[in-house]
């Protein structure tokens, strides 16, 4: 899919696109975050690809399958195309190397926060590293990003508040570059350091 700039925004699903849900795969149960399609509309118009890099270990473990993500996925963008926005493209890691039944077994470089998911992305998409950024509500997917060469942004949706707050606590070092409230906040930071 060539003609992208080379900006991308990689963005993890549950708990910073859609609230957080056990095991997220039923289109009736998907809830959109507040501000969200308008955080998607602002990267778009900013000249951003906008892709989405999730564990389904739900698949792994045989709740449900690879056919119901393709689904919601298809939804989700359906949702948001609604709201004059779009995901360009999604990418997801159906393996557990500890739950996993039969094939999904296996230790992979798809799971966050290995990057087989951003070097799969890199085949169809043009990633200009020093303009791409990671954002996710949980410490792997902040950490997926470093590991993968972009910026890193820690939203306090799904469980980063929380995450956040318990690193402070314990005094450790911010294990991501940017903290933003929700993904409008992230999305507008990016805007303004990018303009």
């Amino acid at each position: 899919m060539a003609g992208n700039t080379g900006k991308v925004v990689f963005l993890d699903r549950d708990g910073t696109i859609n609230e957080e849900v056990h095991y997220l795969h039923k289109p009736e149960d998907l809830r959109l975050l507040p501000g969200v399609p308008e955080a998607i509309r602002m990267l778009k118009k900013a000249g951003f690809t906008l892709i989405v890099v999730t564990n389904q270990a739900g698949v792994a473990r045989g709740y449900y399958t690879c056919r119901d993500v393709e689904k919601l996925h298809g939804y989700l963008n359906e949702q948001l195309k609604k709201e004059g926005g779009a995901i360009d493209a999604f990418y997801y890691c159906p393996h557990h190397p500890v739950h996993g039944i039969g094939e999904y077994k296996v230790v992979c470089r798809c799971r966050k926060p290995d990057i087989g998911m951003f070097e799969a992305a890199e085949k169809d998409f043009t990633v200009d590293k020093a303009h791409s950024y990671m954002i996710g509500d949980k410490e792997l997917d902040v950490q997926a990003g470093r590991n993968y060469g972009v910026g890193s942004i820690l939203v306090g949706t799904g469980y980063g508040a929380e995450l956040k707050r318990e690193a402070e606590e314990q005094g450790r070092e911010p294990f991501y570059d940017y903290y933003a409230e929700d993904l409008t906040a992230a999305a507008r930071y990016i805007i303004e350091k990018e303009s």
